[in-house]
């Protein structure tokens, strides 16, 4: 765009402008003030509206390939036609980029930009949660009831006849076990569920892998020999006794070994958190400059940040994360989960307000519990609510006393982790600020996934980040690493570095990594000298909204929305968790299902992950088998009631 005339840039910007939200002012380039009060719109805003505007209309908006990297003059002196034939040999996804960037376009502007003028009137909104059939909903109560029923039946005959795999054999070797001395350490609804629920599907979770995450990956094959309450790795093909077994074993048509000869299942790898592939080519883009950290810095600071934990490393990924996200400061801390369980406790106390998403993550939830503010939620991504969740706290104030908040803190998330949809930010924004809330975002899953250049949900929706008071992320995601960060106000993080416990207390992070977030941030900011990581962020946005766009196509009941690429399948009744799981292992697809607890009781799911390291025959290969399983589990809810 540097290169095109004065003239031809307003004349494109005035035809981009038409379908962009009043609130955005698409042929304006300079600092504008958002209609709701306080919420400024970033300059680099209008850019990304009018890209996503002339996606609809370019079917190659968001693909470039390294052939394209040269300037733009020499390239519109190239023959169009000769230009065109070159992108569909190179781009795998020509056959459908016309009609995957209008779906990213219309999802995009409607629920990232409430435009009503993007989708059109027959449009079926394709990112809408779908409503549970009333067979569906019918069938997985009724598979609770017969699982609990029979659970409890178990229990009462293991009870009668002293015998079952939960209870010891003979003489028992522990003292707690004398019930007439001691109350029973476990006896609760979780213990029964874990008993008689989860350990008959547990096969399906805890994979161990031996290979790195990538695109493909070696999982390890394990047995039971005690109905699945516990799992053991097989190792070697010799530990099977039975000659048929080893037979079957090796013809299967994914069987493999590692180097000290343990059987793996080569699969596709459809569950891991390796959003950019640094996984898959991690000693071209990664491993130069992270082994060479390690003849400088140990491996482990064995202290925390307060005391003898800080090294250079520590202090070059504060920098390069404060400037990638356009804050002051910020903060690394060793685990993404006491990122936020450590940091909202710090920020928040007694007599604070914080209200939060029904739908954040429990690492947010424990946060919230632990620092003893007050706590509200508000719909699922419904600003309304949360608007009359603000007005009643400011007009009512604090419970009995009626004083005023000392302060009220909103928390959303990026993206959503088992929903694969992305914060509604512009109005949490505009609602925070018309009432004087802070906003505290988690872009655990966005950060590095989202937006042209990777910096998240505020690039991706045009929200200014001075306008978002705390930042969230970690580093397990997109950068091929461990930890988290938060990002803010330099007073913010320098209070933070004292009272934060996750810091001042926790082994601060490892050198080693340290180098890999710092080298990964290097090749997706394009400091390395290479579009690598450029080709890796379009890469990913194909490859997810590919994805989806097939799912939906099947039939199947997808959550989320385009340009996310977390892509949950509702499965809804318990059978069919292990059941899906299974199947697709078999198949040589390595896919993560989820169920109660950790979703609500109705609305189990198998979880989709997509990565850059894919490729598209990657993509179609593992399309052919889930629907290949969706039809044999019967799933495919939005063309039939009964799957």
């Amino acid at each position: 765009m540097c290169t095109t005339t004065a003239t031809g840039k307003e004349q494109k910007m005035r035809d981009a402008a038409q379908d962009v939200p009043d609130i955005v002012d698409a042929t304006s380039m300079t600092y504008q003030e958002d209609e709701c009060e306080g919420c400024s719109v970033t300059p680099q805003m209008t850019l990304i509206s009018e890209e996503v505007e002339g996606s609809s209309q370019a079917s190659d908006s968001w693909y470039e390939d390294e052939s394209q990297s040269g300037s733009a003059a020499s390239a519109e002196d190239q023959d169009t036609g000769a230009t065109k034939s070159s992108r569909s040999e190179e781009d795998p996804y020509a056959d459908v980029r016309e009609r995957m960037e209008e779906l990213a376009h219309q999802d995009r502007m409607k629920h990232a930009y409430h435009s009503r003028s993007s989708a059109k009137p027959k449009d079926k909104d394709a990112s809408a949660e779908p409503p549970i059939t009333f067979f569906a909903a019918f069938t997985t109560y009724l598979g609770y009831a017969v699982l609990i029923v029979c659970g409890h039946l178990r229990d009462i005959c293991a009870s009668l006849f002293r015998s079952g795999r939960y209870l010891r054999a003979g003489s028992s070797p522990y003292a707690s076990d004398d019930t007439t001395k001691y109350a029973l350490l476990l006896k609760s609804w979780e213990n029964f569920y874990t008993r008689r629920l989860y350990h008959r599907i547990q096969d399906c979770f805890n994979r161990p892998i031996a290979s790195n995450p990538g695109a493909t990956i070696e999982v390890l094959e394990r047995v039971s020999q005690d109905g699945n309450k516990t799992m053991s790795v097989l190792g070697q093909i010799d530990n099977l006794k039975d000659a048929a077994d080893r037979d079957s074993y090796v013809a299967g048509q994914h069987y493999n070994t590692v180097s000290d000869g343990r059987v793996t299942r080569r699969c596709l790898n459809l569950g891991s958190y390796n959003y950019l592939g640094f996984a898959d080519d991690w000693n071209v883009t990664c491993k130069d400059e992270v082994m060479a950290s390690l003849s400088k810095l140990p491996v482990s600071c064995s202290s925390s940040r307060l005391e003898a934990g800080t090294t250079e490393l520590h202090t070059k990924v504060e920098n390069i994360v404060a400037r990638f996200l356009g804050k002051e400061a910020a903060i690394s801390l060793n685990m993404g989960f006491n990122t936020n369980a450590t940091t909202i406790p710090a920020l928040v106390g007694k007599g604070d307000l914080l209200i939060s998403d029904e739908l954040n993550h429990t690492s947010i939830v424990n946060g919230a519990r632990a620092s003893g503010a007050s706590i509200r939620t508000f719909r699922h991504n419904d600003t309304a609510h949360l608007e009359d969740i603000l007005r009643e706290a400011i007009v009512k104030g604090r419970p009995r006393t009626r004083r005023p908040w000392k302060k009220i803190m909103v928390i959303v998330e990026g993206i959503y982790s088992m929903e694969g949809e992305y914060c509604d930010l512009r109005n949490v924004v505009r609602v925070s600020k018309k009432y004087g809330a802070y906003v505290y975002l988690d872009e655990a899953h966005s950060v590095g996934a989202m937006g042209p250049t990777g910096r998240g949900c505020c690039e991706y929706t045009g929200v200014d980040p001075s306008d978002v008071d705390i930042l969230m992320g970690t580093f397990t995601k997109s950068f091929g690493g461990m930890g988290g960060y938060i990002a803010s106000s330099k007073d913010v993080i320098d209070y933070l570095r004292q009272k934060c416990a996750g810091s001042a207390f926790h082994n601060s992070l490892s050198p080693v990594v340290c180098q890999q977030i710092i080298t990964s941030f290097k090749v997706i900011m394009g400091e390395d000298g290479t579009n690598i990581g450029k080709r890796k962020l379009a890469s990913l946005r194909d490859n997810s909204n590919y994805f989806r766009m097939r799912l939906v196509d099947m039939g199947l009941h997808v959550l989320g929305n385009y340009d996310s690429p977390i892509m949950p399948v509702m499965l809804y009744n318990p059978t069919k968790i292990a059941a899906f799981s299974r199947e697709c292992f078999k198949r040589g697809l390595a896919v993560v299902v989820v169920g109660f607890p950790a979703v609500p009781i109705l609305m189990s799911r198998a979880r989709f992950c997509i990565s850059a390291g894919h490729t598209r025959e990657d993509m179609d290969k593992a399309l052919k088998e889930i629907e290949e399983v969706a039809d044999l589990l019967k799933l495919k809810y939005a063309k039939s009631t009964f799957g």
